[in-house]
């Protein structure tokens, strides 16, 4: 018997996708969250079709929580893009609880992520040496492990979750990059030269405030307080979201589009170490990081020509 109540607060952050925040939503209604949070983008005046989508969207949430819960919603009256929406989103979120369980409205998680994220919120509520709990593992083969997850540098954010005592590190504008960037900070914490100069690269362009997402933002502040992240043996999430309408990777074929989701097994069984595994961290960089090299490319090489 299922005993599980979940309690820990979810933040859903939604735009004009009803397509797919039905499918996350679907989720989330299922799991009963105590405390629901809802972050949304406005309308962009270009789009003459979008209020009606963004409507269709956040009337998912207002007509279908149908189970005792506390919604709270940050509906911006403008249209914020990605980078300052979800930053201050996010800082609405942890301005009103200690800790939460993220989604987007693509990221479908299987019925076991809100377990797997609220028992490692509680484990490692007071250990300042982890930053992020992952939902994604994007391994096409994983080894057989005897523990329910493993360390790692990174932290995939499809479906996700962390503290209020993470987030404070959280800077939008990255004012201590300089420092970090002068002092060969970077080459102590990564250890490689071409990994060095990829992230010199992306960091510097976060600084300068020409990348539209927000969430470099994020891998700059836990690196710089020296944390790991969790990441699941079973893939927790599947991200349904590439193709035309996504807003930064619009490739269906991208490597972590539409990987299948793994039930966790409980009870959970923790790893009786933090060191990372390397062989994950290989493959984020190997398969995932320089993939998006030649598409970073083609992208700006579209937007000179448009």
């Amino acid at each position: 018997m299922n005993t599980f109540e979940l309690t820990t607060p979810v933040a859903f952050i939604i735009f004009n996708r009803p397509e797919t925040t039905i499918a996350v939503f679907e989720q989330i209604r299922a799991a009963k969250p105590k405390k629901l949070l809802i972050i949304a983008d406005g309308v962009r005046s270009h789009r003459p079709e979008e209020p009606e989508r963004i409507r269709a969207a956040r009337a998912i949430i207002e007509n279908g929580v149908d189970w005792d819960c506390e919604v709270l919603t940050n509906y911006a009256p403008e249209n914020m893009g990605c980078r300052g929406r979800v930053a201050s989103g996010l800082q609405w979120v942890f301005q009103n609880v200690e800790e939460a369980i993220i989604l987007e409205d693509d990221c479908v998680p299987h019925s076991t992520f809100f377990r797997y994220c609220q028992e490692m919120l509680e484990y490692y509520r007071h250990d300042n040496r982890i930053g992020v709990i992952s939902g994604a593992n994007f391994r096409c083969k994983r080894e057989e492990d005897r523990h329910s997850y493993f360390f790692s540098r990174y932290h995939p954010i499809t479906g996700w979750a962390t503290w209020k005592r993470v987030w404070q590190y959280y800077d939008l504008e990255m004012k201590n990059f300089p420092h970090v960037r002068n002092n060969g900070l970077l080459a102590e914490m990564l250890g490689d030269k071409n990994a060095v100069t990829y992230w010199t690269k992306i960091f510097q362009s976060a600084y300068e405030g020409k990348e539209t997402t927000w969430d470099y933002q994020l891998t700059f502040a836990v690196w710089t307080q020296n944390m790991l992240s969790v990441i699941p043996n079973y893939n927790q999430i599947t991200n349904i979201g590439f193709g035309g309408e996504a807003t930064h990777i619009a490739d269906a074929e991208h490597p972590t589009a539409n990987v299948p989701t793994e039930a966790m097994s409980f009870p959970i069984t923790h790893p009786p170490y933090m060191i990372r595994e390397m062989q994950f961290d290989n493959y984020i960089w190997e398969k995932l990081l320089r993939w998006t090299i030649p598409y970073r490319i083609k992208r700006k090489v579209k937007k000179m020509m448009n």
